[in-house]
Formats: C-alpha cells, structure tokens, sequence
C-alpha cells in the first residue's frame, strides 16, 4: 500500500500534467494524500477486517470503510460521481470507467495467496462504484501486476500477463510521451502506468516515469508506484520522507492495515 500513498504524494502537484520531464524534485510544499492515498488506506481497512473470501460481506465492510474514511476527507479531490456515492448512505454502483476502481486497488493483492483470488477480490473492489467492464478489467490488471510482482515474477512475466489478459502493452515510456494527454479513463491511464513501471529501474524511475508522461500524474504514480513497490521495495529516505506529508489519522489507519498485513 505505501507504494501507491507515496506515488500519490509524489504526483499530487501533477494531477492535471506536468512539463513532460523526469527531472523534478520529488517531495515540494504542493505534495498531499489525494483520494487516491484516501481510498487505497480505505481498501487496505477492508481487507484487514472482512472476510475476504465472502463477497457480501468484503463488499460491505469495504463500503462501510470507504465511507468512513473518505468523509474525514471530503475535499481529498473525489469525481463527481464518487463524491456522490461517498456522500449518499444509499449509494449505488454507477458504471464508472474511470481509473478511481485501479488506484485504491493494490491491497486486495497483498490480501490474497493466489492470483485467482486477487483477480476476484479486486472484482469485488470495483464494482461497489466502478461496475463498467473497464473499471473492472483496470482494477483486475493494477491487482495482478502487484500480486505477480510481489510473488516473484519477472518484468516479462508481468507484461505477458498484462497483455494476454487485459491490455496491449507493445509500447514504451519514451513512444508516448509527447503525445499523452490527461485521460482518466481506465483504458487511457491504466496500461500507461503499468508501462510506466516496466520501463523502470527503480521504484522511484517508475514514479518519475508516470509523472513525466504528463497526464493524472497523482493517479499514474499511484498505480506504478504500487506495482514498484511489490517489485523493488521501497527507499528507505523515500518511505520515510512521505510520512512528514501524511497526517496523524491517515498514518494511524496505514499502521492499522500495516500491522494486519505483518501478521496475515
């Protein structure tokens, strides 16, 4: 989980784009936890207390937590449609495609033994808002990169499985680049970001990556940082420099799930 906070943090400043160039300072007086940091601390809580092999139950604790968590921070820069799920105890699923399902998504991989059950656990995720097919197929990608990440896999592995599954990946950091433009979509973001960690040599390579290509620069580092963080681990003065933007409540919740996910 903390892979996705700190790419958030990171891109926050770049939510609408950046000048297109890796060469910028990673931590700056803009930084912030955006609903992104938000509702992935969110999904983490759900994972630690629901049953995750029960879907009712997983879908409902996860409502309960995204609901909770997400009005202590109701100016954390929420779409309009989420903002009105959030605020609607009655809320329903709205079909969204947006990559809102992909950036909250990382800890239903971490939750799991099996990449089965993070392709249905990060279902479950999803459709709560994002009941589109493709906010679905976004969320089910960004799940299964973490998990084969974190399980061993190589960068081929990872992108063969991407590819077959879900998205085509045949393209690099460098082609897109000057082109790319802001697209929230989870088909315009999605495969972008995982590429973003592909191309990379490092955590923070595939965080400078996403916020190069100059589109939804908090929710791309989001997703790269969280695969990255499975793949490489994270800095130590980078995992430690994110804390001074992250406020006591949202720390308290991270150490919650830390603590869950340490003794699973």
């Amino acid at each position: 989980m903390l892979g996705a906070i700190i790419g958030d943090v990171i891109g926050s400043p770049y939510e609408y784009g950046s000048d297109k160039s890796k060469d910028f300072m990673l931590f700056v007086p803009d930084c912030r936890p955006t609903d992104d940091s938000v509702m992935t601390i969110a999904v983490g809580l759900a994972c630690a207390e629901a049953d995750c092999e029960n879907e009712r139950e997983f879908k409902s604790v996860l409502v309960q937590k995204m609901r909770e968590v997400g009005r202590q921070y109701r100016n954390a820069g929420y779409g309009e449609h989420f903002y009105r799920w959030l605020i609607d105890d009655n809320g329903k699923p709205y079909g969204g495609n947006t990559n809102g399902s992909a950036m909250r998504v990382s800890p239903t991989a971490w939750a799991v033994d099996t990449l089965e059950d993070a392709l249905r656990l990060s279902k479950w995720s999803a459709e709560i808002t994002h009941s589109h097919p493709e906010g679905i197929k976004g969320a089910q990608a960004v799940a299964s990169a973490v998990f084969l990440a974190r399980t061993g896999a190589d960068k081929d592995e990872i992108r063969d499985y991407v590819q077959t599954n879900f998205y085509d990946l045949d393209f690099t950091v460098d082609d897109i680049r000057p082109g790319y433009k802001h697209d929230m979509t989870c088909e315009g973001s999605v495969p972008q970001a995982i590429v973003c960690f592909l191309d990379s040599d490092s955590y923070e390579d595939a965080v400078r990556n996403a916020v190069s290509l100059g589109g939804d620069g908090d929710t791309q580092a989001c997703i790269a940082g969280a695969i990255a963080e499975a793949y490489y681990g994270i800095p130590s003065e980078i995992e430690e420099r994110v804390f001074d933007y992250i406020d006591e409540t949202l720390q308290e919740y991270y150490f919650e799930y830390s603590d869950y996910l340490y003794n699973r």
